[in-house]
């Protein structure tokens, strides 16, 4: 792996920061300093400033749960047990972080709520990335489209607030006892593959 760009550091930098102190908590300067650049190259890349650092941040980090999530429903031919493995790996990442690092996304959009900045629009835009991998899942799995299109924004509905509530609880449990009801609830709908 070559050394990653200036920019790739800024946005990856900014990334970390708002997962773990969210975006008011976060300065322009500290990004630098994580990032090991420059006040300047941070303004060079990004003449917006913070919100527009936060927006490529938000984006990143939309592309990397992104992969989690397909990885997690990938592994297993089951979406219940799919959904379960991404709560697994989400559980253990808090662990990991000592609790500290939640989700980026919804972070800075609980923060920034009532402004039309596009940071509020990135967070949008992620949520719905995540819902439309979900969807498609369920699609592949036999579920009709309204059925996958409801149960989608309910897992990742679901899913967001239990690492939040594993945060507070400094537990992993919230996050498993919801996936578990989340594949009892897929299953329920007995579709054609079961």
């Amino acid at each position: 792996m070559g050394q990653a760009s200036t920019r790739d550091r800024i946005v990856i930098a900014a990334a970390r920061l708002l997962q773990r102190q969210g975006y008011v908590g976060t300065g322009i300067k500290q990004i630098a300093k994580e990032a090991e650049a420059t006040l300047g190259s941070v303004y060079h890349f990004f003449p917006g400033g913070k919100e527009a650092v936060a927006v490529a941040a938000i984006k990143y980090s939309d592309q990397e749960f992104a992969a989690v999530l397909r990885d997690a429903l990938d592994s297993e031919e089951d979406p219940g047990a799919g959904v379960q493995a991404c709560a697994r790996v989400l559980a253990e990442g808090l662990r990991a972080s000592g609790w500290t690092d939640g989700c980026p996304v919804t972070a800075a959009a609980l923060e920034t709520l009532g402004t039309e900045s596009g940071i509020q629009q990135a967070c949008a835009d992620a949520l719905r990335s995540w819902e439309q991998i979900v969807t498609d899942k369920l699609l592949r799995s036999g579920f009709q489209a309204r059925d996958a299109r409801e149960l989608a924004t309910t897992i990742i509905s679901a899913l967001e607030g239990a690492e939040v509530t594993a945060q507070v609880n400094r537990s992993e449990e919230p996050l498993r006892a919801t996936s578990r009801q989340l594949a009892r609830l897929i299953g329920s709908y007995g579709t054609s593959h079961s």
